[in-house]
């Protein structure tokens, strides 16, 4: 089988994927610190048992239409973190919902399209065709390159 797999999860009804290996763990909403001046993306830190990882508020990175950028996560219910590592770095992604690990065929694979507004393209290293939905994969790299600047 020449597959790969996923964690995958929900920004509103969208279905968003990361490789399965860039993810430690998946907690519920966690207790985060803010950060002055940090870009409005950038919820705050999270102490995960003495490790700090960066929480980043994925609706706000991908500038989704219709999030208050300024409505406090407190109020957001049933958010979850996506906590994912790779060498020293550590993100939280602050998702809706999780879903599953799928795996999926590299013949289903497809550059991402065009009509993906450019704020979300730019994280993205393409989709795959389910039979039920699209899944939108994100680049972990592009987003820590991102993050970097």
């Amino acid at each position: 089988m020449s597959g790969k797999q996923f964690i995958t999860f929900y920004l509103y009804e969208q279905l968003y994927g990361i490789d399965v290996s860039l993810v430690q763990e998946i907690t519920r909403k966690s207790n985060i610190t803010k950060v002055s001046l940090a870009p409005d993306f950038i919820a705050g830190l999270i102490n995960l048992r003495g490790q700090i990882a960066t929480a980043i508020d994925l609706k706000v990175l991908f500038n989704i239409e219709g999030v208050d950028k300024h409505k406090a996560l407190e109020e957001r219910e049933d958010l979850k973190n996506v906590i994912c590592r790779n060498e020293s770095t550590l993100l939280s992604f602050i998702v809706d919902e999780v879903g599953d690990v799928i795996e999926v065929e590299d013949s289903d694979f497809s550059q991402t399209p065009s009509v993906v507004d450019e704020q979300v393209q730019q994280f993205m290293k393409g989709i795959y065709k389910l039979s039920t939905d699209i899944l939108c994969v994100l680049d972990f790299h592009k987003i820590i390159n991102f993050l970097n600047k």
